[in-house]
């Protein structure tokens, strides 16, 4: 076996899983002690050990392919950010080691600007964002993915205007790839049907099915009453380059705003899982909007954008109702869209 620097936290039991290696004692373990090898530990030639080399990685601002193309973007992203480290908040998961285990991690990420990035030159500033990694994972290698990043909030903090840079990246040559995974994803989940969910046919107990019943309702259907059923009154929102949205009123105001600027707007809710802990009911939900941009409540003037939005959220959950809410996605991919579509460049 090779040796190398490794100071990731122990797993505290012997591993079963079937299909990987022995040192790892859960799923949640894996994906702790993986994520800490390849960043805080600097071992970048371990993400070949541990994604598939046919893995796609699905997110709004590119699409990307296999271990090599993993390991290539981590030592981009550490060059303009060395110390970043990347704290799991929650671990949401489901699946087996016969199908393949499906984990929703969320992470704080903490860093600091010292190498050019995107942005531009480094500017020495330390930045805090949120993350959300959806990785199914089987036979001890990651072997699909989507990741959603608060790349807004990380633009302002390093002083940039989110706006001139969606405008930049307007500009240039749309990755192919992208383009048809956009415009593929934008038909499926705008012909999701706007049929509304009955409460009654659900399982008393199950909390996913509670969820995605009232997400139905709330976007499909545009019952936006139902937050009053989805949330405790004094419920919390997390949500992507936003101050926090505290009580029902404001949780709801989050909903129309978005709506107010894609009139349109239809979700598909791709997967979900829960677990129960101590400090009470978790869910996760990977979902996918698609509508168009012909309202004036979000990103400027209606452009006719035909918008997709790729999202995660994590639920806590007491006496059956969520009381905060952890939501991200990339806006900045979003307002890029916008951008292109302004003008005139198609995902064909």
């Amino acid at each position: 076996m090779i040796k190398y620097y490794d100071n990731a936290p122990a797993g505290t039991e012997q591993g079963t899983m079937k299909g990987f290696d022995a040192e790892f004692s859960n799923i949640v373990d894996y994906i702790l002690r993986i994520t800490h090898r390849i960043w805080e530990g600097k071992q970048i030639g371990l993400c070949r050990d541990y994604y598939s080399e046919d893995c796609p990685i699905y997110t709004l601002a590119g699409y990307t392919e296999g271990a090599e193309q993993v390991t290539q973007n981590t030592i981009c992203t550490l060059s303009a950010f060395p110390d970043r480290t990347l704290h799991a908040d929650n671990i949401i998961w489901g699946g087996n080691d016969e199908e393949g285990y499906h984990t929703s991690h969320l992470i704080c990420s903490n860093m600091t600007n010292l190498g050019p990035s995107e942005f531009g030159p480094a500017t020495g500033r330390k930045a805090q964002i949120q993350v959300i990694a959806h990785c199914v994972v089987k036979d001890n290698r990651i072997i699909e993915e989507w990741l959603v990043r608060d790349n807004y909030q990380l633009a302002l903090q390093l002083g940039a205007d989110p706006l001139a840079y969606a405008q930049q990246k307007a500009d240039l040559p749309f990755q192919p790839e992208l383009a048809q995974w956009l415009s593929s994803e934008f038909d499926r989940v705008h012909a999701q049907e706007r049929t509304p969910s009955n409460y009654h046919d659900q399982i008393a107990g199950d909390h996913e099915a509670f969820i995605k019943a009232a997400l139905n309702n709330i976007w499909n259907a545009r019952l936006l009453g139902d937050c009053h059923l989805l949330y405790a009154d004094n419920a919390r929102l997390h949500a992507s380059a936003r101050d926090d949205y505290d009580g029902i009123g404001a949780v709801t105001r989050f909903y129309i705003e978005i709506l107010g600027a894609l009139p349109d707007a239809r979700i598909s809710l791709d997967y979900s899982c829960h677990n129960s802990m101590l400090e009470g009911d978790y869910v996760a939900v990977r979902w996918t909007l698609a509508g168009t941009h012909s309202g004036a409540s979000l990103w400027g003037a209606p452009s006719g954008a035909p918008v997709l939005v790729l999202g995660e959220s994590h639920y806590r959950l007491s006496a059956g109702k969520v009381v905060e809410e952890w939501l991200v996605f990339d806006e900045l991919a979003v307002m890029t869209q916008i951008e292109r579509a302004r003008r005139q460049v198609a995902w064909e």
